[in-house]
């Protein structure tokens, strides 16, 4: 009786690892993983809310933007970037989308460093 008893709170305990390590996976899934993409911007779709930005080895990003974007060294997101300008910009990707979290407009000095 003792050795049952002892059987089925192992059984027990292996279920509650099992689930406490699905709980965990899910939300660590959920949290959004911040990227950061540096380069110069190739056009500006104020209409969709979106830019092209080209990175130094050439390849481009499509990233939205939306009202909750914060921006540095422009006036806002879309008015004050314009094609040419080299920024760095923070960014969420789900489901092969691009949401920018934050653009940050170069300044001359650290314009180079970009290139």
């Amino acid at each position: 009786m003792l050795s049952q008893l002892k059987w089925r709170v192992a059984v027990l305990a292996a279920i509650a690892v099992v689930f406490t390590a699905v709980a965990w996976q899910t939300a660590s899934a959920d949290e959004d993983l911040v990227h950061i993409v540096k380069g110069t911007v190739k056009s500006v779709d104020k209409d969709s809310k979106t830019m092209v930005v080209k990175t130094a080895d050439g390849t481009e990003h499509t990233i939205k933007w939306t009202d909750k974007t914060t921006m540095e060294g422009a006036k806002d997101t879309g008015g004050g970037i314009a094609e040419g300008t080299k920024v760095s910009v923070k960014y969420t990707e789900k489901a092969g989308e691009k949401t920018a979290v934050g653009i940050k407009a170069a300044g001359k000095a650290t314009a180079k460093a970009v290139q």
